[in-house]
């Protein structure tokens, strides 16, 4: 029987990408002796995590780990962190982090949806560790960063195996190489699949869009856990060969923050906007010299109008926005800082999030899929390299993510006649008043204006007469006053009558998550208890 011809006359063959444990490797090289990583008082050369990343996917691999198998990893911010995710990609294994603020019982979950082989935890967490082997009896192979008190020392390990190296598996492009969780705000987290040629087009696009212009000898500071964004971020710098700064402390302390930007002449930064808000607010950003920074990127959430203004005074024309899910790795849109201004004006178009990323395509559907036009809502859709594999082990959240080759984001939004993306909110955030689809959103930009408020949530409630109407939470501004009847007297000058929030309460703080975003549910579940809800 006749071979059937290949379509268009090529030849099929597999598709071998360069394992990303190669950047590594390519800096231990050329770079050896410049800084890879920064901690406090410790330093570590490129070529000293190379070589620390060989011992130790060493020591994996002679006690079983292969290609393919999952590796859990529950740490804070440290070197050791840093480098197993160059262990495991390395091995060809799948790096699976953890977000450390989550509870043991929250971890062991991850890692039974994992079904990881192997777990790096570090000592101050027994109690994960515990949980994790409860859940997971076939976890055999138990790593402890800082101690030895349930687990094998990783240094222990690293020194054992100084000077060994297991070999740098052979990877094609859909090989998976790390397990990105969702943050879980709709119940339970999903591990979004991510690949390593999936990945080599991601680094490629942060440093085209997002950091332009980064090459060895610039510096960047961590204000974020790696197992997530800032992991991602910081893959991408060390394929520039540029610097990683880790902060001393576990807790986000400004003046720490803005102190080693001085010291270390730090190039550009990764967080979320409400991080970028408290950096940019807090009193010792005008005690430092901030100059050096090129790029502050923030992530996770849209900034409102007001926070963004006033992190622009404060720190310069640096900010870099861009949207995006842990399932598109955040290549979506980007808002670059020539496109940020720090007054309003008709060349500013307030609310955007920016344009499509460098090889991808954003499409706003309607239920059914068809595409709408510029000015029209609806869900924001993406496709392109940057796109996740799937949900591990997932058909049904796969069968819902997916359209006709289309990744549903969830979000609401439109594009305009120039292609700036807009985003109206989660679809789970739009409430219906009277018939109108009201979009929390519009309304909480409205309230930031006021000089009292410094932060605010809007959600939507069912009501006997309206359907839902609108419950606003506040935070005030330090030694600012308002009652709940001024405030609302004062937003009726600025939204329409139905998008009025019936309610305004005030707390001390808005819950935030592990990534500091404000979590609505958490805000829903805070009222509901209190007796605040229904209205």
């Amino acid at each position: 029987m006749a071979a059937t011809a290949p379509r268009g006359g090529v030849a099929p063959c597999t598709r071998r990408v360069m394992n990303l444990a190669h950047v590594l490797r390519k800096n231990g090289r050329r770079l050896r002796d410049g800084f890879g990583l920064v901690q406090a008082e410790r330093r570590w050369t490129w070529a000293d995590l190379d070589s620390r990343v060989d011992a130790m996917a060493a020591a994996l691999a002679q006690r079983g780990v292969v290609k393919g198998d999952r590796v859990l990893v529950q740490s804070r911010n440290c070197h050791q962190l840093f480098e197993s995710m160059f262990v495991c990609f390395r091995l060809g294994a799948v790096w699976v982090p953890t977000n450390y603020r989550q509870t043991p019982a929250e971890v062991a979950y991850l890692a039974k949806a994992s079904g990881a082989r192997a777990m790096i935890c570090g000592s101050v967490f027994p109690d994960h560790a515990a949980a994790i082997r409860a859940e997971c009896p076939a976890i055999d192979i138990v790593v402890e960063i800082g101690g030895a008190t349930f687990g094998e020392d990783y240094d222990t390990l690293v020194a054992d195996h100084a000077g060994q190296a297991a070999p740098t598996a052979d990877v094609e492009h859909d090989d998976p190489c790390w397990f990105f969780f969702t943050s879980g705000t709709t119940g339970r987290p999903k591990a979004a699949v991510l690949t390593h040629g999936q990945m080599g087009f991601v680094i490629t696009n942060h440093l085209c869009d997002l950091l332009p212009g980064t090459q060895e000898g610039d510096t960047s500071l961590v204000v974020a856990p790696l197992s997530h964004g800032a992991g991602i971020h910081q893959l991408a710098q060390a394929a520039a060969g540029a610097t990683t700064v880790l902060t001393a402390g576990d807790r986000l302390d400004p003046a720490e923050v803005w102190s080693l930007v001085e010291e270390w002449r730090i190039a550009n930064m990764f967080t979320v906007p409400t991080i970028v808000k408290l950096l940019t607010e807090h009193p010792s950003v005008a005690h430092h010299d901030h100059s050096s920074l090129r790029h502050v990127i923030y992530a996770g959430a849209p900034m409102y109008r007001e926070d963004q203004k006033r992190a622009l005074k404060a720190i310069g024309p640096v900010l870099v926005q861009y949207f995006g899910l842990g399932e598109v790795t955040g290549n979506i849109t980007v808002l670059p800082p020539r496109l940020h201004a720090a007054e309003d004006g008709p060349a500013v178009k307030v609310g955007t999030c920016g344009f499509e990323r460098t090889g991808m395509q954003v499409d706003i559907q309607d239920a059914e899929g068809r595409s709408l036009q510029a000015g029209e809502t609806g869900e924001i859709c993406v496709c392109g390299p940057a796109v996740f594999a799937g949900y591990y082990d997932n058909p049904k959240a796969n069968a819902e993510a997916f359209r006709n080759g289309w990744f549903r984001t969830g979000d609401l939004g439109h594009l305009d006649a120039e292609g700036f993306l807009f985003i109206t909110g989660r679809a789970s955030d739009m409430y219906i008043s009277g018939g109108s689809n009201v979009y929390p959103r519009e309304t909480e930009e409205k309230l930031l204006k006021h000089p009292a408020i410094a932060e605010v949530a809007i959600l939507g409630v069912p009501d006997p007469t309206w359907g839902e109407v609108g419950v606003a939470v506040c935070v005030l501004r330090p030694g600012e006053e308002v009652d709940e009847a001024a405030l609302i007297a004062w937003l009726s000058a600025e939204v329409a009558r139905y998008k009025l929030p019936k309610r305004i309460f005030f707390w001390n703080e808005l819950p935030k998550s592990g990534y500091g975003k404000i979590t609505k549910r958490a805000i829903r579940e805070g009222l509901d208890a209190t007796g605040s809800l229904p209205l």
